[in-house]
C-alpha cells in the first residue's frame, strides 16, 4: 500500500534527481586525496547536498541506487565495486551516506538559513562517521583479527577528515542557497 502511494508520488523529475545524485555521489569517489586508509573524496559533499535538495526520502534512495550499482560490480567505489566490497573497512562509511543524507533531509527546513543548514550537515556527517567508525573497527576485528586503539582510532578515521567534511558542509550549504532551480518537492 505505502509503495503504492509512492510510486504514484514519483514524477520524472524526481528519478532525474535521483540518478543526477547517484551518478555525481559516484564521480565524487574519484575525485580524491589518498593521506590515509580511507580515501578523501568528494562523496560526502554530494550526499550532504542530496539531503538538503532531495530530502528524507529521495536522498537516501539516491545513495542506494548508488550502492547497489557498485555492489553489483561496476567500479563506482573509490576502490572498485563487486558484492565482496562489503567486507571493505571502508563500506561502513556507504551505508553512514545512506543514513546521513536522511538525516539532512530530515533536519532541513529553511533553504535560506546558510547557518542552520551548515549545522544541519554536520549532523548528518556525525551520522556517516559514526556508521563509518564503526564498522571499520568491527570489520578489522571481525574479518582481520586487528584491534585498534581509541586515540588511533579518533585521530585517522575523524579527526584527518574533519576538515574537509566541514569544507563539503560549508559548500554544500551554500549551493544549497544559491541552485534554487534544482529543489524538487521534497517529502514530509
Amino acid at each position: 500500500m505505502a509503495s503504492e502511494v509512492f510510486m504514484k508520488n514519483l514524477s520524472t523529475k524526481h528519478i532525474s534527481y535521483m540518478a543526477l545524485f547517484s551518478v555525481l555521489i559516484a564521480m565524487g569517489a574519484f575525485i580524491k586525496l589518498p593521506i590515509s586508509i580511507v580515501p578523501i573524496t568528494l562523496q560526502t559533499l554530494f550526499v550532504v547536498l542530496a539531503g538538503l535538495v532531495l530530502g528524507k526520502v529521495y536522498a537516501p534512495i539516491a545513495v542506494l541506487v548508488y550502492i547497489l550499482v557498485g555492489l553489483i560490480g561496476l567500479p563506482v567505489f573509490s576502490t572498485g565495486g563487486g558484492p565482496s566490497y562489503i567486507f571493505y573497512p571502508s563500506f561502513g562509511y556507504l551505508i553512514g551516506f545512506v543514513f546521513g543524507s536522511y538525516a539532512v533531509g530530515k533536519l532541513t527546513s529553511d533553504k535560506s538559513n546558510v547557518v542552520k543548514n551548515f549545522v544541519v550537515c554536520i549532523l548528518g556527517m556525525l551520522v556517516i562517521y559514526i556508521f563509518g567508525v564503526g564498522y571499520f573497527v568491527f570489520i578489522q576485528y571481525v574479518y582481520y583479527g586487528k584491534v585498534f586503539e581509541a586515540s588511533w582510532v579518533l585521530y585517522f578515521l575523524f579527526l584527518v577528515y574533519l576538515p574537509g567534511d566541514l569544507l563539503s558542509c560549508f559548500v554544500a550549504s551554500l549551493l544549497y542557497k544559491r541552485l534554487p532551480k534544482i529543489q524538487i518537492k521534497r517529502k514530509s
